[in-house]
């Protein structure tokens, strides 16, 4: 089979396929046939439907069936025969002219660029590795401790403080008037976890319960809120409540509430360690990998010819 492949622009190449009628009207004639023996319609017994009525109702479909089975066996074979390496599939439209006898298809499609690399022996990758540490393993510790904190609230004479759950009544205003989302009632959030603003942040520490305090706020100019952003708002603040946090004890019993095989100390942190080398490990694959790949692209050079 000789194969002529168009080249239309950069990656994008073309081939003609032509398919003998005879080959598909045989084919729908051959389906339509099998198609009969199962098929119901009143006031016909199955399998005693006449060949006109099954044509009638599913000869376009069957012959819809038949072209694309015939054109994509076509195109396959083309493509293999050009020895093409195609992305994705091919967009098929049928030709108005074609030879006496035969329906003609054009096939549009993309193929993959041709790598050729330069020379290799002076590309420098960065490889690195990395252990995990016991404060690796200790951070990981601290950050399922708080997963399962507790709070109990604070004594009404005491200030509120670094890592304190509170809740506060607050309402800001810009040059005296309200703006949107500047009020909240019962208001939650954790001091010095970064969930408000660090200027906010700092105002709140040391109020008590039921204690309300009046101070200035300039949001930052890259602030989300579009509205407000660069701006000074005055905020009042009211103090309703006032909780610290308690942190479980990294011990047998916190081990055991883990589902720790081991359910000791020892147990956990050697569980700890063996998910972060776990993790670590494919997260070193994966940016050593992208080095690689990032070298071999600077070096790569995508060539478009077509072969025909």
């Amino acid at each position: 089979m000789t194969v002529t492949v168009e080249t239309l622009e950069k990656l994008e190449r073309r081939i003609t396929l032509t398919v003998a009628a005879d080959t598909i009207n045989n084919e729908v004639e051959s389906r339509l046939k099998r198609l009969s023996r199962t098929v119901k319609a009143d006031g016909f017994r199955p399998g005693k439907v006449p060949m006109s009525v099954v044509a009638q109702r599913y000869g376009y479909s069957v012959q819809y069936e038949v072209v694309n089975d015939k054109i994509g066996q076509a195109f396959s074979e083309a493509a293999t025969e050009a020895k093409l390496r195609v992305a994705g599939a091919p967009r098929i439209t049928q030709k108005e002219e074609a030879p006496e006898g035969q329906l003609s298809f054009d096939a549009t499609f993309e193929v993959y660029p041709e790598v050729k690399f330069g020379d290799l022996s002076a590309a420098e990758v960065e490889r690195i590795g990395t252990e995990v540490t016991d404060g690796a393993i200790d951070k990981t510790l601290d950050i399922l401790r708080k997963q399962r904190r507790t709070f109990a609230q604070r004594a009404a004479s005491e200030g509120a403080a670094e890592g304190d759950r509170v809740t506060i009544d607050f309402e800001g205003k810009i040059d005296g008037e309200p703006f949107a989302g500047g009020k909240a009632e019962g208001f939650q959030f954790l001091i010095g976890e970064g969930q408000m603003l660090e200027q906010f942040d700092k105002a709140v520490r040391g109020m008590k319960t039921g204690e309300s305090k009046t101070f200035p706020l300039q949001f930052p100019a890259d602030y989300h809120g579009k509205d407000v952003a660069g701006k000074e708002a005055d905020f009042l603040v009211t103090m309703k409540k006032i909780e610290a946090q308690h942190l479980p004890e990294v011990n047998e019993a916190f081990a055991k509430s883990l589902g720790i095989k081991n359910p000791t100390v020892e147990g956990l942190r050697a569980d700890v360690k063996k998910n972060l080398e776990r993790e670590v490990k494919f997260r070193v694959l994966a940016r050593n990998k992208a080095a690689v790949m990032e070298a071999l692209v600077k070096a790569a050079n995508l060539m478009c010819r077509s072969r025909s």
